[in-house]
């Protein structure tokens, strides 16, 4: 019997996620479950290992980085209780808490849960969290407020049978204008909103549509797949596209297993015609969210009339700092009168007690919805000009007012060797010593709107550091015997000129000590060198590659290496290298017993939605009952099980005469049924009998294997029973 305290706010569907969770847990640690399989299911539910043994990164997922007040104090008080009363904010706006015990994390989900959070696909192989422009429904940039399409995306594929068991993660993101500040180039599928007349000259909302983006040791831009789409047909294509990767993608090779090398490998017009096959098989052709209560239009339907203007504010301003933040942290809503405010926050870590006394200002002066930000700081929304210096002053009391808010002064980093497996090098030492150095040396550079600095631990990117104007990556160079750790320095991505999205250049690989003397000689150079108003990738691009590396070259020199260059930033001991397995990683399980149980899990699914008469699910989880079966007999083979689309097809020409009686025309054709035919009552009952039956099919002659070794069979621990 668990002893989970479930109040009344806890969906049905989250209760049984939890006591899934807590259930697994026990299993796994009295031995009897194997550590790949409880470490992929874990994962999925927001559980990530950390360098540190004994203790998890728990990531909790908010769509597009909105929050309340009371939620930002529920996550505050989570914090207390089970981690160690820090708040780190992502580039994909989620909010994660370190050093929590395995054991806690169901208790701690729960309490999210009570106010509404969910940890539910925030990492793992799943569709992580979709990412939204901060500013969404203020924007004076904007066609339309893309916060309902977005949420409706997030609450659309959350427990999407399609997506539970990828190949790899799938990212979404979705930008409030043709700035594209949710940078929608570099995911799997980005949105950019646009407004477009229709033959009757009625106004028709729709997206500008990416696919195949992507970041990571080989990145790769986003391909346009859709000038216009009207918005109704977003999410039925996002479905397809999602089919289509779990069908195709890459599953063995953890390095292509990402949508954007399917997308290279076979091209964007044939990965649209098989986006086109699934159309007939998706479970909406047309789908619209309903709207939100919380949507900015809901929230303030009317102007403030005789506002005082930015510029107003700015002349009467006594207090050179407070005009710095004027300038710099705060602007002007499309709702005219109010006025957003965004909060710089060094390495994106508050502590719980700073979060609650910010709840309480937005409770007292801001509407009540927060947005984490993509540059891992906090925005404010209808703040109302007269309280703006009042705001300022209690900010400023909270270290929460630093000027230079998504400037180049405001560095962007992972968390680095403090706590990921991956990393090579400090992220967080390398930000701290580089900001202070900004600070110091170019005191106007928090008015530089053009030049972004991120950080990253590794070449993974989860610091975004290849989309980035200057970036730098954690890495390490040997010297004799010895190794020092590194930077590798990217320029050229981010944005260029006119808004368009590129991929940043390796220049050079320094050691991290020297990181400071490289970004002095790249911002010294800009500012001797570019054009009046020439945009930073622009100068990137007319210099060329050779010369920033001339440049930076002679930092390279390892000839002049002293004590302090074998020591990272926050460290004092040599430096090591120490790179665990990524968390990230496509967690495979290829022994045959574990894989038929989670083909009969997988069943168990279809029959509950058939109950539910929710036919399309019911229809996926049997599709994925006979790739999982398949996959099981295939791997007894030693047959190789990279795509699923390989597993229907190396079924048939391996145990096609076994099961040559079930599946009447071939197995492939039994399957692939599923993109030909409307997910129909009768044909949702048909393809589950037909799935059942397979099964039976594939552990009798499991069995039958087994006996031929004298091997036992692993056993089905069922999970989630509440006793």
């Amino acid at each position: 019997m668990s002893n989970i305290q479930f109040t009344s706010n806890i969906s049905e569907a989250a209760r049984r996620d939890i006591l899934e969770l807590e259930s697994k847990i026990s299993v796994f640690s009295d031995g009897n479950v194997p550590e790949e399989a409880f470490r992929k299911f874990r994962l999925a539910r927001g559980v990530y290992g950390q360098r540190q043994a004994g203790v998890q990164m728990i990531r909790i997922k908010l769509p597009y980085g909105r929050i309340t007040a009371d939620q930002l104090v529920r996550i505050a008080d989570c914090s207390d209780k089970y981690a160690t009363g820090n708040l780190h904010a992502t580039t994909r706006q989620d909010i994660q808490l370190h050093f929590v015990k395995l054991a806690d994390s169901p208790a701690l989900w729960a309490d999210l849960e009570d106010a509404q959070i969910t940890l539910r696909e925030a990492c793992g192989n799943t569709v992580r969290n979709v990412t939204g422009s901060a500013r969404a429904g203020i924007d004076p940039l904007e066609p339309f407020d893309i916060t309902p399409i977005t949420h409706g995306i997030f609450e659309y594929f959350l427990r999407n049978p399609i997506c539970q068991d990828m190949g790899r993660k799938f990212k979404i993101a979705v930008s409030s204008s043709e700035k594209d500040s949710a940078y929608a180039f570099m995911h799997d599928v980005g949105l950019i909103p646009l407004v477009r007349l229709n033959e009757q000259g009625e106004e028709v909302r729709g997206f500008r549509v990416l696919i195949g983006g992507g970041l990571g040791a080989q990145p790769l831009l986003a391909k346009p797949a859709h000038e216009f789409l009207e918005e109704k047909f977003v999410i039925p294509f996002i479905e397809a596209v999602i089919r289509v990767f779990d069908r195709y993608g890459e599953r063995v090779r953890r390095h292509k297993a990402r949508m954007k090398f399917l997308l290279a490998d076979i091209g964007l017009e044939e990965f649209l015609k098989r986006v086109n096959e699934e159309w007939t098989s998706i479970k909406n052709k047309e789908y619209l969210p309903q709207g939100l209560d919380f949507a900015s239009s809901n929230l303030y339907t009317s102007t403030r009339e005789g506002g005082v203007t930015k510029k107003e504010l700015i002349a009467a301003s006594t207090d050179d700092t407070y005009t710095k933040w004027l300038q710099t942290n705060v602007f002007e809503q499309k709702q005219k009168g109010w006025y957003a405010v965004q909060l710089r926050v060094l390495l994106g870590d508050m502590h719980s007690s700073t979060a609650r006394k910010l709840a309480d200002i937005v409770r007292q002066y801001a509407a009540d919805d927060i947005r984490v930000t993509v540059n891992q700081g906090y925005l404010l929304r209808f703040v109302k000009a007269e309280d703006l210096a009042t705001v300022y002053q209690q900010l400023n009391d909270l270290g929460l007012a630093e000027p230079g808010f998504d400037t180049t002064a405001d560095i962007t980093t992972c968390p680095g060797t403090d706590t990921c497996n991956l990393a090579i090098s400090s992220s967080y030492g390398i930000t701290r010593v580089l900001e202070t150095m900004m600070k110091e040396e170019f005191p106007d550079i928090i008015y530089n709107n053009d030049i972004k600095i991120k950080i990253s631990g590794c070449m993974n990117g989860c610091g975004q550091h290849s989309a980035a104007n200057i970036g730098f990556h954690g890495s390490s160079i040997k010297n004799g015997k010895l190794v020092l750790p590194a930077l590798q320095v990217l320029l050229g991505g981010g944005f260029n000129g006119v808004s368009e999205g590129m991929i940043g250049d390796k220049v050079v690989k320094v050691p991290t000590k020297r990181g400071p003397a490289a970004l002095r000689l790249l911002l010294q150079d800009y500012e001797a060198n570019s054009f009046e108003g020439e945009y930073y990738n622009d100068y990137y691009l007319r210099q060329g590659n050779k010369y920033f590396y001339a440049m930076l070259k002679p930092l390279a020199d390892l000839t002049t290496a002293t004590p302090s260059d074998y020591i990272d930033w926050d460290h004092e001991e040599p430096f090591q290298t120490e790179v665990g397995v990524g968390e990230c990683a496509s967690v495979l399980v290829d022994l045959v017993g574990t894989t038929l149980i989670e083909a009969q899990e997988k069943l168990g699914w279809a029959y509950e939605n058939l109950e539910k008469a929710v036919w399309a699910d019911a229809i996926y989880h049997s599709y994925n009952v006979f790739v999982t079966g398949a996959k099981a007999m295939l791997v007894s083979k030693g047959v190789p099980t990279n795509t699923q689309y390989g597993i229907i097809r190396d079924f048939d020409e391996h145990f096609g005469a076994e099961f040559g009686h079930l599946t009447e025309g071939g197995f492939k054709e039994l399957v692939f049924s599923i993109n030909k035919s409307e997910p129909s009552e009768a044909f949702a009952r048909q393809f589950v009998e037909a799935a059942s039956q397979f099964l039976s099919k594939v552990n009798e002659l499991r069995q039958a294997q087994l006996e031929e070794v004298e091997e036992p069979a692993l056993s089905l621990v069922e999970f989630g029973k509440d006793s």
